[in-house]
């Protein structure tokens, strides 16, 4: 049996050798490949689409290697394809960040700033960004195979997703109010949260999409 690859996309933007680490650990039979080669994410049978930052920044990033257009073809031809963080908020059509960014536009909906005077239930002040341990309540999805719904993902954030498209709201999250913290759309699935960094959930979720056909 031939060797699957995943490509981990690498646009300057992303904790790319901790996601890179930790698809390996979660699936060591896998080609783990970081790369800038549309050759190569082309070639690889699973993709992998991190981003730490500023929209700006990464939007400028993908643009300039003509990402875009790449990833909306891969994703076209029915590829799986995995976007973490910042590089689930570039999917969308439109972000507030940086007085307003125009994205990526492969999935409907927009990315809010969280603002200021969060309170939670018991109206402690809680801080923005959203940083630490949360509980994900999940739809269902092949990629929450093996994870209990509510288990606790990391997340580091001051942006949220507004999804357009109730459906493929596959993952909520509260924190003062209740937003996005997956997005699922056939081959396509998203989190808002570091799977890297989420411990035997994380690792979990890394291995459902390594064998993940695509298919929801």
């Amino acid at each position: 049996m031939t060797q699957q690859t995943i490509a981990v996309v690498d646009y300057g933007m992303g904790n790319l050798h901790s996601v890179a680490s930790a698809l390996e650990h979660a699936a060591p039979d896998v080609n783990v490949v970081i790369t800038d080669s549309a050759h190569d994410i082309e070639r690889a049978d699973r993709i992998v689409f991190p981003g730490v930052g500023a929209v700006r920044d990464c939007m400028a990033a993908i643009r300039a290697h003509q990402f875009d257009q790449l990833m909306s073809r891969q994703i076209e031809l029915g590829k799986p394809v995995l976007g973490i963080c910042v590089g689930m908020q570039v999917l969308l059509e439109h972000s507030e960040e940086n007085n307003g960014i125009e994205c990526m536009g492969l999935l409907p909906g927009k990315v809010k700033f969280f603002g200021k005077g969060l309170r939670d239930e018991q109206d402690n002040h809680l801080k923005v960004p959203h940083m630490g341990w949360n509980e994900v309540h999940q739809t269902q999805h092949p990629l929450w195979n093996g994870i209990e719904d509510g288990a606790r993902f990391y997340f580091v954030h001051s942006y949220y997703v507004e999804a357009a498209n109730s459906e493929q709201i596959a993952g909520v999250c509260e924190y003062s109010e209740r937003f996005v913290a997956a997005l699922g759309d056939k081959n396509l699935f998203a989190v808002q949260f570091h799977p890297e960094k989420s411990h035997d959930a994380g690792i979990q979720l890394l291995r459902n999409f390594s064998v993940w056909t695509g298919n929801a």
